[in-house]
């Protein structure tokens, strides 16, 4: 991508192959996904946080196999089936290309049984979702909401937070009701006008915590009891602090270690990934165009 704008500015190129320096593992990309940020980025949102470059190469998540190791690293093996996270907004080492290079640090083994398509989905919206349920502080029987609870971070954030024991408000379209109470959800509220007003009939006491995965803002704190924590996915959304509410905007970086946890809760059947598509790298313009309509279900995922 040489220029940004609409996904007709997105163009395949040939550059030469990363080679791995010190930390860093080069992966031969399986498959990589479509995230908001990508799409952003490729309008032209995201330019006042970018190095310059003349090109660029957009994609966060991978899924793939080692292919070179740089110095000072023993691990993961080249041949290794593995997941990571690109550091794009410092780095630029977008994934949606046939090999990336990333700190070995981002990297962490692939989900045993899980296909590559849909691998490349959890590491940017697991680790996202991870942070916020966190930020939460849950504890069995606290009640929560999930807002976009049917996109990529809200169905990981429900399927975390019940993990954990927690009772789970879904806030979503009518037709995803049935998609979140799969999830895990125990309760739904339909998104839309009203729905914090809908949310305090529900919860008049007040709920535990918000994962604000679909950045409704402000409106929303008033549904969190005294003393409650709020987590914001965008600092924009995020409101103010009242009431003694913990108000946290997530903060999203590679972390291998979270990365890892995330891939057992896949393992042990706690997560369950979601492809709603895939595309070629060659078809990247149609990919962004169907992301652009909106109404996907699980991620759009690009492969070599």
């Amino acid at each position: 991508m040489g220029t940004f704008g609409g996904p007709e500015v997105l163009e395949l190129s040939e550059v030469p192959l990363p080679e791995p320096g010190p930390g860093e593992v080069r992966i031969r990309v399986g498959a990589a996904a479509l995230n908001p940020v990508d799409v952003f980025a490729r309008a032209g949102h995201l330019t006042a946080y970018l190095p310059k470059r003349d090109r660029y190469v957009l994609g966060l998540d991978v899924a793939g196999t080692v292919d070179a190791l740089g110095g000072g690293v023993s691990g993961p093996a080249p041949g290794q089936a593995v997941v990571g996270l690109s550091p794009w907004l410092a780095t630029v080492a977008g994934t949606h290309a046939e090999y990336v290079v990333l700190p070995a640090d981002a990297v962490t083994a692939a989900p045993a049984g899980a296909g590559v398509e849909a691998a490349a989905t959890l590491p940017l919206n697991g680790t996202t979702a991870s942070l916020a349920v966190d930020a939460l502080a849950v504890s069995a029987g606290d009640l929560v909401v999930v807002t976009g609870a049917a996109g990529g971070v809200g169905g990981y954030a429900v399927q975390l937070a019940a993990a954990k024991g927690a009772e789970v408000v879904a806030v979503a379209g009518a037709a995803d009701e049935r998609l979140v109470r799969e999830l895990g959800a125990a309760r739904f509220v339909e998104r839309g006008d009203g729905a914090a007003e809908r949310i305090r009939a529900l919860a008049p006491a007040g709920v535990a915590g918000v994962v604000d995965a679909a950045a409704l803002g402000a409106p929303l704190i008033g549904a969190v009891r005294d003393g409650g924590r709020f987590a914001a996915l965008l600092a924009p959304a995020a409101p103010e602090a009242e009431r003694g509410i913990t108000v946290e905007t997530v903060q999203q970086a590679p972390d291998a270690g979270r990365l890892a946890a995330l891939v057992t809760d896949v393992e042990e059947g706690r997560l369950t990934l979601r492809v709603a598509r895939t595309f070629r790298l060659a078809e990247a313009a149609a990919a962004h165009a169907l992301f652009a309509a909106g109404g996907v279900r699980g991620r759009i995922v690009l492969v070599p």
